[in-house]
């Protein structure tokens, strides 16, 4: 994935927060599914915990995150090329434009760029717990050096694309929550057929969706965001799909693997729903429709 050079990012809303330890109550939806404590530093937040933080899903309770700096050095394509802060904030420019063209009475989620750690209403943001959608905020965090981890401890490639995977699956959680899934399938449950599990399947999905359209938003001046992106870096997209499935996360850390306690779905499964996504665009993506035998 290249932004084009010239493409004007400036506009975007993204903020800047971090270096503080505060904690927060509460739970958010992560990339990374709750596998055991043993990998708790690479886990989401539990979904039971999140439902009851939402308040049955009223978004009349939802408050937008506060505080923070924007996003310095970030104006142009080249910019978001070149370094990963401003490559999610120019990314959230494009994102926000194809949900809004997608689903009506769209609202743009608030994007925090996490510098070490920060509080939410979900819980701490950092590098350990991944990055996850805050429902009562309508926000989005993600700490760039998130990134790294995934190399180190997953063996993800984790480049460009694979980034902004990352985001728009966390963006495609705020579309969820706008449509009422939350609310319309609780979760509490775990196991490869759970509520959880397609919850996060439709977001991988909703990523797939807006990746196959990357390259028609456009900035002001009619220029493309993004050019569309190469076989590899789509592969690099997969290959960061499968490094957060349950069963890798788990063979890592236990050398075991347990479906009954999948929140998230197989490394299989997520970059399956990604490619239906991908393929057949935001309408392939009722993870809730299918069998538990196609999910």
């Amino acid at each position: 994935m290249t932004f084009n050079e010239n493409a004007k990012v400036g506009g975007n809303k993204a903020r800047r927060r971090g270096r503080t330890t505060a904690i927060a109550t509460g739970g958010g939806i992560g990339v990374l599914g709750i596998a055991v404590l043993l990998i708790s530093a690479f886990t989401g937040q539990d979904l039971g915990g999140l439902l009851g933080v939402l308040g049955g899903g009223e978004s009349s309770q939802q408050q937008p995150a506060e505080g923070g700096t924007a996003i310095s050095d970030c104006e142009t394509g080249q910019d978001a090329n070149e370094n990963d802060d401003c490559r999610l904030a120019a990314g959230s420019l494009a994102i926000d434009q194809f949900w809004a063209e997608s689903v009506d009475g769209y609202r743009e989620p608030q994007l925090i760029i996490v510098e070490e750690s920060t509080s939410s209403r979900c819980g701490t943001a950092s590098n350990a717990t991944g990055p996850f959608y805050c429902p009562p905020e309508e926000t989005v965090y993600v700490a760039p050096t998130f990134f790294g981890l995934l190399r180190s401890q997953y063996g993800a490639t984790a480049g460009s694309l694979a980034q902004l995977y990352v985001l728009a699956h966390e963006y495609g959680h705020h579309v969820q929550n706008l449509l009422g899934v939350f609310e319309d399938h609780p979760t509490g449950d775990t196991g490869p057929d759970s509520n959880g599990v397609r919850i996060e399947l439709q977001a991988d999905c909703f990523a797939g969706a807006w990746v196959a359209g990357m390259a028609d938003q456009v900035d002001e001046d009619g220029n493309p965001y993004l050019e569309s992106p190469t076989r590899e870096q789509i592969a690099d997209a997969l290959n960061a799909a499968a490094a957060v499935g349950d069963d890798h996360i788990q063979e890592q850390a236990t050398g075991t693997v347990t479906p009954e306690s999948w929140t998230h779905g197989s490394s299989e499964q997520r970059q399956r729903w990604f490619e239906a996504g991908r393929e057949g665009g935001p309408n392939a993506c009722d993870t809730f429709a299918v069998s538990a035998g196609d999910l």
